[in-house]
């Protein structure tokens, strides 16, 4: 039986969660987008904490470049202990899981692709090949920033990924393209061979067109999946 036990990422604590923590009683401030976070002081206490001061050397220079400024004992101690935290990781794996390894994944990838869909706080950039036309709204690299339908273009390739992957799940789709009852019948050739051929009952047609074009959607989702599997995160 495969077992898969994946716990949590690891919490990093550091400085400037020491201060929130040590100044609890801090009450959280609201900026212009509503987003609530501690004072500036608690921010900068955490500063003096990680650094040993609150604005960026002189030789180091602007903002972009605070990175390389000291750290202190305590932020190395915090590194440090950080650095010791495993993620619980347990995989076990049988000999008939990878009989048919597409749909033993698909089992695993389907429900987690729904919940990423219903619990994501952001989304990616869709290249214009890879959607719909009702959803194409410039041609020019240029115009990147009028993407009006950013979101709305991950959603669609969302969909289209959990489409693949339930149709691998539920392996029976192309029962959809098939209707009538079969009447097939062994004709004895003169040369004694035998032929199978349609009976007077036969009435089994298939729409091989819409089988078709079904097959081509759900090809389409694997290879987004493997397009923006960076991607997959919330």
């Amino acid at each position: 039986m495969m077992k898969v036990k994946i716990g949590p990422y690891k919490d990093w604590f550091g400085p400037y969660q020491l201060a929130e923590l040590i100044c609890f009683w801090a009450k959280d401030v609201e900026d212009e987008y509503g987003i609530k976070s501690k004072p500036d002081w608690v921010h900068n206490f955490g500063e003096w904490l990680a650094h040993g001061s609150v604005e960026p050397e002189p030789q180091v220079g602007d903002i972009s470049a605070w990175g390389d400024r000291p750290h202190t004992w305590l932020y190395k101690f915090l590194s440090w202990i950080d650095s010791k935290k495993k993620r619980n990781i347990k995989v076990h794996i049988d000999r008939w899981d990878t009989w048919s390894m597409d749909s033993t994944l698909a089992e695993i990838v389907l429900p987690m692709l729904k919940q990423l869909k219903a619990t994501k706080h952001g989304a990616p950039f869709v290249e214009m090949p890879d959607r719909p036309e009702h959803l194409q709204c410039y041609k020019e690299p240029e115009d990147y920033e009028t993407d009006k339908f950013h979101f709305e273009a991950w959603d669609w390739v969302l969909d289209e990924m959990i489409f693949a992957f339930d149709s691998k799940v539920n392996d029976g789709w192309e029962d959809q393209f098939e209707t009538g009852e079969s009447d097939l019948q062994w004709k004895k050739l003169e040369d004694g061979m035998s032929e199978m051929v349609r009976g007077p009952n036969d009435t089994k047609v298939y729409d091989w067109e819409g089988r078709k074009k079904y097959q081509e959607r759900i090809s389409n989702g694997f290879r987004l999946f493997g397009k923006y599997y960076e991607n997959l995160w919330d």
